[in-house]
């Protein structure tokens, strides 16, 4: 049954249910027309109810699928009750500081207030603090309550979104959950100032941007975390890599640790040594700094020798039945019939695959674990499949392969990392790798889990790019199309951008769907500053116009190529009696028009020369140079009538695919864009010449673009990719 109405009183919102059910993706009509003094009360679609803001939160806490929202077992249950009957202190006025003192201390080694993860418990902390107003904020300006400081900051920065809606609507018209720690220097995203905009990183950006709130891994000692990044050598890295490469580098940096990267080869079927160079040439532009590089594939005599071992514990067994028929018998909980044979059937199966006989093609190595146990990845996942095919690092050594299931939770443990960090997808995989290291006897590893970054319109799963790849859809795993971080600076993404985006996000547990335009409106504060700018005619229909008065010889004048950062150097302009304009241009102007030509000053247009079908053919004017410029509508780029200028190709993009998310089971090939890129011949200023592969310029009134194919010779044209600013929509849609 389905909750149809909430109702409370509107001068006592029950903030902690409130966020709970919007935390919880709740959508119920709101009535805030009770009575003063009513219990906030559930309608339901049955007609049946519940009342009061306590037991409410209970039933959310209850009905929501966010991980132990309220309690994992009865005993961090009954400790979230506990914590329900104490929020009322914050409450009351002569008790709210000694409740401020009582949670400073309780909070002095953990992160949430029960367990490893946000549960109503701390909705209702967080309620009672955000809900007392000034008083808070005042305390939480100064140091009094570090600890309360920091975990308050933590709760915002997870789920910042939703609890500031819930203060702007019930509490005031400021958000009062917004952190408001003081930046020191280290913690400022952005530098103060960016010398060159196509030059190096500077250091103190490089993977080294922090956000304006700490964030606490559970259980970590400062000098004692040691963290892993570790991709599939099965594509280039991408978007969403970047968030789990950088979130290890700031905690990491934060607890004065240490991240090793380590390539989980484990599939030799998509793996290759391209990837694995790319990859860390990818790692290399984030700017993470790593202790080494290590391979699950340098600990595969080691991972076969502990399946063996479990297989000689009963821990696990070689199963035979088809893969198809192992995933029902799986999803229905029905034993394999292989799953009670004896250790000695099963070492026997077990060097038939190692010797990848037809017999061992036929079977798997599986886990004993729990077959009714309701978290299905605990109902005995495959450790070992054969695969016939040769490593890319190995060649043809090994016949069978550990799945990642299986060697991840070995090799962080062997490798002593302290922390592993997971995208929340995996979350139900996480009761199974620690099942996995228990069996195995080693040392727990304490997962932490971060919120996979999701993007509109974009495909993250490595088996769906190379899709792209492999069918010529696009150029390239570093086409500018692409979500790779080859593919985004090719674009025109500045990595700090990229960094600033990403950390701005922290450690979110929520799972958001983030908007390109909020990057790429980043990028443009970068590169607006310092960019050159140049001058750009679109070549189809342009219109040449005749300027009576004109220079009858042709004089050059040394201009800036940025009026206010000088350091982007100077140009050379052109100035002539016949000067080229864009064709949309001339459109818009009337006969007797006084407009502004940039960098050089007012024109008055006389005549407007047309064809038989009315298509604008040219135009005279003459110079007014001591006209306003504040007086005029129309401010024109130019280009002169020379040989000089240079061919240009433009080259603008759009999404590989027309919807903004995939719906489970949606085939992506189904909302594929037909067309993805535009290309337009265009004349540039002679200048242009000069332009290097990967440098950011402006084309007035046209926008930003990174250089791609520098100029090589006249009939070459220089290629330029449009980079979006945040606000433009594609003229392709």
């Amino acid at each position: 049954m389905d909750i149809k109405t909430f109702a409370f009183a509107a001068p006592t919102p029950p903030l902690p249910v409130i966020a709970a059910v919007k935390l919880a993706g709740i959508s119920p009509s709101i009535d805030t027309s009770l009575p003063p003094d009513s219990a906030p009360t559930f309608l339901f679609s049955n007609g049946l109810k519940l009342h009061g803001a306590y037991v409410l939160l209970r039933y959310i806490g209850r009905v929501a699928s966010l991980p132990n929202f309220y309690g994992q077992n009865a005993f961090e249950t009954s400790q979230i009750d506990e914590w329900l009957e104490y929020a009322p202190v914050l409450s009351t006025g002569s008790a709210f500081e000694n409740g401020c003192k009582y949670i400073d201390e309780y909070l002095e080694k953990r992160t949430f207030l029960v367990g490893y993860s946000l549960s109503i418990a701390d909705l209702t902390i967080w309620a009672g603090l955000a809900g007392s107003g000034k008083r808070w904020e005042s305390l939480r300006k100064s140091k009094k309550y570090p600890n309360l400081v920091r975990w308050f900051n933590s709760i915002v920065t997870e789920h910042g979104t939703v609890l500031n809606e819930v203060t702007t609507t019930y509490v005031g018209k400021k958000g009062l959950g917004e952190p408001s720690t003081t930046k020191s220097k280290d913690q400022t995203v952005a530098t103060d100032k960016v010398k060159n905009v196509n030059g190096d990183v500077s250091e103190n950006i490089k993977g080294g941007s922090k956000p304006s709130v700490e964030i606490d891994l559970p259980d970590a000692e400062v000098g004692k975390v040691r963290l892993r990044f570790a991709p599939e050598p099965s594509g280039y890295l991408h978007i969403g890599h970047s968030k789990a490469a950088l979130l290890n580098k700031y905690f990491a940096e934060r607890y004065q640790g240490q991240v090793i990267v380590r390539f989980d080869d484990t599939n030799p079927a998509k793996e290759s040594n391209e990837f694995v160079d790319n990859l860390v040439k990818d790692i290399d532009t984030l700017g993470i700094k790593y202790e080494q590089i290590t391979y699950t594939s340098d600990y595969f005599p080691e991972l076969m020798e502990m399946a063996e071992n479990l297989i000689r514990q009963g821990k696990a067994y070689v199963d035979d039945t088809p893969r198809e028929q192992m995933q029902k018998e799986r999803m229905d909980g029905i034993e394999s019939k292989c799953r009670n044979n004896t250790v000695e059937e099963n070492l026997k199966l077990w060097k038939e695959m190692i010797a990848g006989s037809e017999r061992g093609l036929q079977c798997c190595v599986r886990g004993k674990l729990d077959m009714q146990d309701p978290n299905k990845s605990l109902r005995d996942p495959v450790y070992y499949r054969c695969n016939p095919m040769p490593h890319h690092r190995i060649g043809s050594k090994y016949k069978v392969y550990p799945t990642y299931d299986f060697a991840c939770p070995y090799v962080d443990s062997r490798e002593g990392i302290t922390h592993a960090l997971r995208s929340s997808e995996y979350h139900d995989r996480n009761a199974q790798y620690y099942r996995i290291q228990e069996d195995m006897g080693l040392k727990k590893v304490l997962i932490y889990e971060f919120s996979r970054l999701n993007m509109v319109y974009t495909l993250l799963s490595k088996r769906k790019l190379l899709w792209f790849v492999q069918n010529g859809k696009v150029d390239g795993w570093d086409d500018a199309r692409f979500p790779t971080v080859q593919g985004i600076v090719r674009r025109g993404l500045k990595i700090e951008a990229l960094i600033q985006f990403i950390v701005e996000q922290g450690a979110s547990k929520n799972l958001n769907l983030m908007e390109w335009d909020k990057l790429w409106t980043i990028n443009k504060k970068i590169i607006d500053p310092v960019c050159p700018r140049h001058t750009a005619v679109i070549a189809d229909r342009r219109v040449l116009l005749t300027l009576a008065d004109g220079p009858e010889k042709p004089f050059v004048r040394i201009i800036p190529r940025h009026k206010k950062y000088e350091a982007a150097g100077d140009k050379a302009t052109t100035y002539t009696k016949r000067i080229w304009i864009d064709h949309a241009d001339a459109e818009s102007i009337s006969s007797g028009e006084e407009v502004t030509l940039m960098d050089w000053g007012n024109a008055i247009v006389k005549e407007i020369e047309k064809d038989q079908d009315g298509n604008i053919t040219g135009l005279s004017g003459v110079l007014h140079l001591e006209g306003s410029v504040k007086t005029t509508k129309l401010k024109l780029t130019w280009l002169p009538d020379i040989d000089e200028l240079v061919s240009l190709t433009l080259v603008e993009f759009d999404y590989l695919i027309t919807k903004k998310k995939l719906e489970e089971g949606e085939d992506f090939i189904d909302v594929l864009n037909p067309c993805t890129k535009k290309e337009t011949v265009a004349y540039g200023d002679s200048n242009m010449r000069n332009l290097k592969r990967g440098e950011v310029l402006q084309l007035e009134r046209k926008g930003y673009f990174r250089c791609d194919v520098p100029f090589v010779r006249p009939s070459k044209p220089i290629v330029l990719y449009a980079i979006p600013d945040g606000r433009q929509q594609t003229c392709l849609k």
